[in-house]
């Protein structure tokens, strides 16, 4: 069984930003199992892909603000920036033998619900409405060259 279980209640109502924070929860699901089995190899491929994902989605998402014209959008950079901090903190702590699995967890879990119930609510009015002008730039592909831009 999962431990954060997806609803409608941590949709924000654009596709795209939903099925990243959908993604992140799997990776945040995967971790703890991976954590289960004590296997540090996998535990640290977890982390790695994690990170990574999470880190491309905050690119995306501040690229995704920045066509729509939000105005708070160095606020919102900040709050990823801060939480960049405490994410890398633990990522040493892994490197350097600390098993970290369970505080990444449990702050990725706290962090990510609040963040998408507070954070990206706050935009998302905004993006929603401007997405039909965003979808039909650069030829109708804005967002999948912004996905292929941060997410490779």
């Amino acid at each position: 069984m999962p431990l954060i279980e997806w609803t409608q209640e941590l949709e924000i109502g654009i596709r795209v930003i939903d099925g990243q924070h959908r993604r992140i929860v799997d990776y945040i699901n995967d971790l703890h199992e991976a954590d289960k089995t004590n296997d540090r190899n996998e535990v640290g491929r977890v982390i790695e892909d994690l990170i990574d994902y999470t880190y491309s989605h905050f690119e995306f998402e501040e690229a995704l603000m920045d066509e729509a014209g939000y105005d708070a959008l160095a606020i919102h950079q900040g709050t990823h920036q801060a939480f960049r901090g405490r994410v890398d903190e633990l990522k040493q702590r892994f490197v350097d033998g600390e098993n970290v699995a369970g505080d990444l967890i449990e702050l990725l879990q706290t962090w990510l619900i609040r963040h998408i119930m507070s954070d990206d609510q706050s935009y998302a009015a905004l993006v929603r409405q401007k997405m039909p002008r965003i979808e039909n730039q650069e030829g109708g592909n804005w967002i999948g060259s912004a996905i292929k831009k941060f997410f490779g």
